[in-house]
């Protein structure tokens, strides 16, 4: 059977041992999407101590530390279970055949106890934080395992649904840091303002990706707008709808957070933010591969940024003046 086509060993981990295997074991966990998702998650806790009145350093350091393990082991758990389920699909694809299910180094029974042992893991840290930080965690997972991957295969809006545990990692640190006042928390503006901005930040996100590697998700089997559309029309109306509505989007933090984000940060939402747009633009009128890596790369950089600069702006403003 060809590596292409192979289907991953569900007996014995038979290719791999030692420190090869460790390393295979967090290939699983995708580091660079849960170090992003833990990211958003601090980001959220930060901002979120910053907007209370009274907060002491003991308190935040211990919360935050809680923050970042729960929501990093919570991440790796929901990416091992999701190359577990998709291992099959992977090995179509020659962007995944290498990965670690597919390649045989490890057995299936192997990740799906480690994607399930770093869930619980996760939730458990998380819930030292308060019961709704770690509810919020736990439904990142069962949304990405149970609807995204299972709906990539059946319809185009597998993208959105996608992108709500992408968006709810902001709300695990924002409630942490408002354990006090429950469920509500997740519910107030500046949390809501953050969720938003990263739910409409993926969308042109993933289909910069979807347009890049669409073939090999039409051999994966995989149904993204970019593989079902051919001629790119859609995906070229979404790209560019979802960039203009990033612009507001990247502004409502200021708006909800005015008491903690002054000029600096909508400065560089708006050129930052323009500058995304007309990229977005370019692959709206060509719609080819290289146009939408330019549109992935500005993305990767854009969100960054515009993290940075709206919590430096606001412990400047709380913290230091």
């Amino acid at each position: 059977m060809s590596r292409t086509t192979a289907i991953p060993n569900p007996a014995l981990d038979t290719r791999a041992s030692g420190l090869a295997w460790f390393r295979a074991l967090i290939e699983t966990t995708k580091p660079g999407i849960t170090r992003l998702v833990t990211i958003t998650a601090v980001v959220g806790f930060l901002l979120g101590v910053l907007a209370r009145e009274q907060s002491t350093v003991g308190l935040a350091l211990s919360v935050g530390l809680i923050v970042t393990l729960g929501t990093a082991f919570s991440a790796a758990g929901a990416n091992a279970l999701n190359q577990w389920w998709e291992a099959e699909r992977d090995a179509r694809m020659a962007r995944t055949q290498r990965r670690p299910l597919p390649a045989l180094k490890l057995a299936q029974s192997t990740v799906v106890k480690l994607g399930i042992l770093l869930t619980l893991l996760g939730t458990g840290i998380l819930f030292l934080a308060g019961p709704v930080p770690a509810l919020i965690g736990l439904s990142c997972t069962l949304t990405y395992v149970l609807l995204y991957t299972p709906l990539k295969t059946c319809s185009a809006w597998c993208t959105l649904v996608g992108a709500i545990p992408g968006a709810l990692p902001p709300l695990i640190g924002w409630t942490a840091a408002h354990s006090d006042a429950g469920i509500a928390a997740a519910f107030e503006p500046g949390a809501q303002s953050l969720f938003w901005l990263m739910m409409v930040w993926q969308i042109p996100h993933f289909m910069a990706i979807a347009w890049m590697y669409r073939d090999d998700y039409q051999k994966g089997g995989m149904r993204m707008l970019p593989v079902i559309d051919r001629n790119g029309k859609g995906t070229a109306f979404v790209v560019l709808f979802t960039a203009i509505l990033l612009i507001p989007a990247t502004l409502w933090p200021a708006i909800t957070m005015h008491n903690l984000i002054g000029m600096v940060y909508p400065i560089v939402a708006l050129v930052s933010g323009f500058i995304f747009l007309w990229l977005c633009i370019q692959l709206a009128r060509s719609r080819t591969i290289p146009v939408a890596r330019k549109v992935f790369f500005a993305s990767i950089m854009h969100l960054p940024l515009l993290l940075l600069v709206m919590v430096a702006e606001a412990f400047v403003r709380v913290v230091v003046l």
